[in-house]
């Protein structure tokens, strides 16, 4: 039953976002959603209920996941001024979209090679 919960809260937010942009036609507001940190709450709150029997691994994984979180949003967000760029250009949707993903996981890539290299472990 818990893993309903999880699939019908988390597909949730994607359709109120989806709602809010396409149907109610406030991309701002839609924007301002999507940006927020939602799946990591949400992720964090499933960490903790799940292990709330293991207190001492509840923290332990927490804190790794937001730590992780944080290194790996900062490879993330060029892809959110590419996507726009590209669209502007006269490229369609779903090559862009490919496109973007490519240089996401290749700047995925190159932050975990250089959080190894600094000694930081995920």
């Amino acid at each position: 039953m818990l893993t309903v919960i999880k699939l019908l809260v988390s597909a949730g937010l994607i359709y109120l976002v989806n709602e809010i942009v396409v149907v109610r036609a406030k991309p701002l507001l839609g924007s301002m959603i999507a940006s927020l940190p939602l799946v990591s709450i949400i992720t964090f709150i499933w960490i903790w209920t799940g292990l709330k029997d293991r207190p001492a691994e509840q923290a332990e994984r927490l804190a790794a996941h937001s730590t992780g979180v944080f290194w790996f949003v900062l490879p993330s967000l060029p892809m959110f001024l590419l996507f726009p760029f590209l669209l502007k250009k006269g490229l369609s949707f779903w090559p862009n979209l490919v496109i973007c993903c490519l240089v996401t996981a290749g700047l995925y890539a190159v932050m975990a090679v250089g959080l190894k290299k600094a000694g930081i472990e995920i």
